[in-house]
């Protein structure tokens, strides 16, 4: 009889290795967050009770708090999908003008934190001294210190959740829009349909499941939401079920871990089950293919006169989305207060914000970390992520399909939800309150963020290469490192500079781990706007966007550089 390793596939040893990895990572907090609902306490983990899900359930508010989660969830995702698909398809599918900065202008508000963008539109709507609202008041002659908008409303909120995700929704949306086949459409407008008539009868039931799944998505991450509920919801007394949570977890002498944990669990549940619902219909948009190996030729629909009030519309979109905001934050960065534009205003502005955030130890040690958690943990995060998607791409087998699971499970879990079950993780490991355990929840949070485009890179390099390089002694490893690695280096730098940008501006795992020693800039930032610092707000979020920036620039230069090199060999 042969010995047990003899017969296991050459891969079993790294591939048991990484499930081991990734279950810690993916499943361990959701056992955790299951543990922790039904436990008396934090440190009684064991203890189990049922008051936690009783108290949760039967708290006088919370219904309430499931109706402004539903109505904030679908209205923001409806809002979302509805702009997303009005920009897809002006920007793909006619003769616009100015196509090209319509088309990058979704991507733009990805590299934008949503933690700015809701203090930025704070800024101008706040009720009492909103820049607009200071504006319409001396504009109409309204009397009273109040309105005429209010951004601390159900219908702020969905504004701006609508609006922060719209890049994703458009991004859904856009690759149907130019894989559509448009004889369809000029066959409809021969029999006579106005092209109105035959969006909505041809155009758009074409594109359902797309529509759909961007949809499912956009409930998704209003579900995971944290920086727009808790800047605007919050002060508005509008709560939702993250909000509820973080009231359970970080309001009195005695956070209730337990009953966050418990409400969690409901608000976990549906998020995985709307991820694998937009799963089920992107599978599903196969069936509504109409472009095959027959002749096609995409063709662009005349707008006429109409093209550019349109354009117009989208100029609007773009001040909303990208110019408004970035021009609000450094306006205020350099004031003391809320103020209308004039020449008193310019009078008073001075350097104070940026002084005040440079002195401050906590708003440095902020930056530090997040500097430390974007470059190390981006950098641990695409390691990982290139040793999973080697698995999940060259090893067809049933440990790869349950690894591939378990990458794309994390995707679906709301980060402040998560963030409770690795509390309840970490309060029993050497890694609690530190930045190594921001740096280890980062990871297994935003993993499928590094796997998913790894995945499809690794498709893309043939076996043969892999097979010569064994032939030739090389190792596993060192095949990995000398031959596929070099080749994929421009896909590892975006891959990293996504997850690089998507740690600077983290916020609702960070909001339940931070500890003081541990802040990063989204916390710090959420503590001067809980403190109504707004000029410190402004000028810390410049530096957020800052940073930002020099990695997304560093990171694509690297990128172009080892295209290059790539082509040259």
């Amino acid at each position: 009889m042969r010995p047990l390793s003899n017969r296991l596939p050459p891969h079993f040893p790294l591939m048991a290795l990484l499930i081991a990895l990734l279950t810690m990572l993916t499943v361990g907090p959701v056992v955790m967050l299951l543990l922790g609902s039904v436990s008396e306490g934090m440190h009684a983990l064991g203890t189990f009770t049922g008051q936690k899900y009783i108290s949760a359930y039967t708290h006088p508010r919370f219904p309430s708090v499931l109706l402004n989660t539903g109505i904030f969830a679908l209205g923001s995702a409806l809002f979302s999908t509805t702009i997303g698909i009005f920009l897809a398809y002006l920007s793909v599918r006619t003769n616009i003008p100015a196509k090209g900065v319509f088309r990058f202008l979704p991507i733009i508000p990805m590299m934008f934190p949503h933690v700015l963008f809701a203090a930025a539109w704070i800024m101008l709507l706040n009720p009492s001294n909103g820049i607009l609202n200071m504006w319409l008041r001396d504009i109409f002659g309204m009397v009273g210190s109040r309105g005429p908008l209010n951004i601390y409303s159900l219908g702020g909120m969905i504004f701006l959740q609508g609006m922060v995700d719209l890049p994703v929704t458009y991004l859904v949306v856009a690759p149907a829009m130019y894989s559509f086949d448009a004889s369809m459409e000029e066959a409809s407008r021969m029999s006579g349909a106005s092209t109105l008539r035959t969006l909505r009868k041809i155009t758009l039931p074409m594109l359902r499941p797309a529509i759909l799944a961007a949809f499912a998505l956009g409930v998704v991450r209003s579900l995971a939401a944290f920086a727009v509920p808790s800047m605007v919801g919050m002060p508005g007394r509008v709560h939702v079920l993250n909000t509820h949570i973080y009231r359970a977890i970080s309001v009195g002498w005695a956070p209730d871990y337990g009953t966050g944990a418990a409400i969690g669990l409901l608000a976990l549940s549906l998020s995985v089950t709307l991820v694998y619902v937009y799963r089920y219909l992107v599978a599903e948009s196969g069936r509504y293919v109409t472009v095959t190996g027959k002749a096609f030729r995409p063709s662009l629909i005349d707008l006429g006169r109409m093209r550019f009030l349109l354009a117009g519309i989208l100029g609007l979109l773009a001040c909303l989305l990208v110019v408004i905001p970035v021009i609000t934050l450094v306006y205020m960065s350099f004031l003391p207060y809320n103020m209308l534009p004039g020449a008193d205003a310019f009078s008073m502005m001075t350097l104070g914000n940026w002084q005040a955030v440079f002195a401050s130890p906590h708003a440095v040690r902020a930056i530090g970390n997040t500097v430390f958690l974007a470059l190390v943990g981006a950098t641990a995060g695409i390691v990982l992520s290139i040793f999973v998607a080697y698995v999940i791409a060259k090893v067809k087998s049933r440990g790869s399909g349950i690894l591939e699971s378990l990458s794309f499970l994390a995707f679906s879990f709301p980060g402040l939800i998560i963030g409770v079950g690795w509390m309840w993780l970490f309060v029993y490991t050497p890694f609690y309150a530190t930045v190594w355990a921001l740096l280890i929840a980062y990871v297994g949070t935003y993993l499928p963020y590094g796997v998913r485009p790894l995945t499809s890179a690794f498709v893309q390099i043939h076996q043969e290469l892999e097979e010569s390089s064994r032939v030739c002694g090389a190792s596993f490893l060192g095949t990995l490192r000398r031959i596929i690695v070099p080749l994929l280096a421009p896909g590892v730098m975006s891959a990293w500079m996504l997850m690089a940008c998507m740690f600077v501006r983290e916020l609702s795992v960070s909001v339940v781990l931070s500890r003081p020693g541990t802040e990063v800039l989204t916390v710090q930032i959420l503590e001067y706007s809980e403190d109504a610092l707004w000029g410190r707000v402004a000028a810390l979020g410049l530096v957020m966007v800052a940073l930002s920036t020099v990695l997304v620039t560093g990171a694509t230069l690297v990128r172009s550089r080892l295209a290059r090199s790539s082509a040259v060999d």
